[in-house]
């Protein structure tokens, strides 16, 4: 089995072996599914080591909620919420730590705590700033697609084609700023700035992402996505959370991000043997999921 290396600073995480799990630890009061959980310091430690017992692989930790309507925090309030948590962590566990921020002043301070990643929820294209943080400092990079422009595509566009081509732009910004792109990780985005129906087609088809040679993550988890197929709120999304995480799987998405650590990775596992199982019938089926 193929694996490589993805440098996070002073750690790595192992790529090929099984699907990874990134745990969200949300210490916010307002995020859609955990606000208000985990605000406190010693509750947002307490969680992180679950999610690590329950086989996470990364911890992504956001101190700014992104859920529809949030209303936007200093960077000195994002700072506070979030520097506690990621200093105690990173002196006691051994796996890399994320930070999930869109402003390069909460991602310069979270690194000097000790994340070893940047989740950017703009990918590089919004805070000007915020690709010299990531490159000087050798962490590793999760770029996220999110263009307004995007949700008023005609609704029988292609999907593909402008999502790499945000894509592009944002790897052409990591490198100039001197990002090694063996460091980048990309996210499609699911929820933001897209329409129920397109993020439904971004999820058929995750497979063609692998164009771009970077490893995919997915961030589906108990989002507007699942609760608008099942009529569902946040709370009992967890079963459509599943089978995106197992379509994701067999497509050859390396990350998922999720809140329920031991089912999406008892999922993951699962899809990823019966992927492996089908061998060379993989691309077949690939080829055949809704356009």
């Amino acid at each position: 089995m193929h694996t490589r290396n993805l440098p996070c600073r002073d750690r790595h995480l192992v790529l090929g072996h099984e699907p990874l799990i990134a745990g969200i630890l949300n210490v916010t009061d307002d995020s859609f599914f955990d606000g208000g959980r985990f605000n406190v310091p010693a509750a947002a430690v307490s969680h992180a080591r679950r999610l690590i017992a329950e086989g996470a692989a990364l911890l992504d930790i956001g101190g700014q909620s992104t859920r529809p309507g949030y209303v936007e925090l200093s960077p000195a309030d994002e700072i506070a919420l979030v520097v506690p948590v990621i200093r105690e962590l990173a002196g006691h566990v051994d796996m890399p730590i994320s930070i999930d921020t869109y402003k390069s002043s909460v991602a310069r301070a979270a690194i000097e705590a000790g994340a070893h990643i940047v989740n950017d929820i703009h990918g590089l294209q919004r805070d000007p700033d915020m690709a010299a943080v990531i490159a000087q400092s050798g962490c590793a990079a999760i770029l996220m697609h999110n263009d307004e422009a995007f949700r008023d595509l005609p609704a029988a566009d292609d999907v593909m084609p402008p999502l790499l081509a945000f894509f592009a732009r944002s790897l052409d910004i990591a490198a100039r700023a001197g990002i090694d792109r063996a460091r980048i990780i990309l996210d499609p985005g699911i929820g933001f700035a897209k329409t129920h129906g397109q993020n439904l087609r971004i999820l058929a088809r995750l497979g063609g992402l692998h164009a771009l040679g970077c490893p995919i993550l997915l961030g589906a988890s108990r989002k507007s996505v699942v609760g608008n197929v099942l009529g569902l709120p946040p709370e009992e999304r967890l079963e459509g959370t599943l089978a995106t995480t197992a379509l994701a799987v067999w497509q050859g998405v390396d990350f998922l991000r999720v809140h329920d650590v031991r089912a999406n990775r008892r999922a993951a596992l699962m899809a990823a043997a019966l992927r492996n199982a089908s061998g060379s019938q993989l691309s077949a089926l690939n080829s055949q999921l809704p356009q």
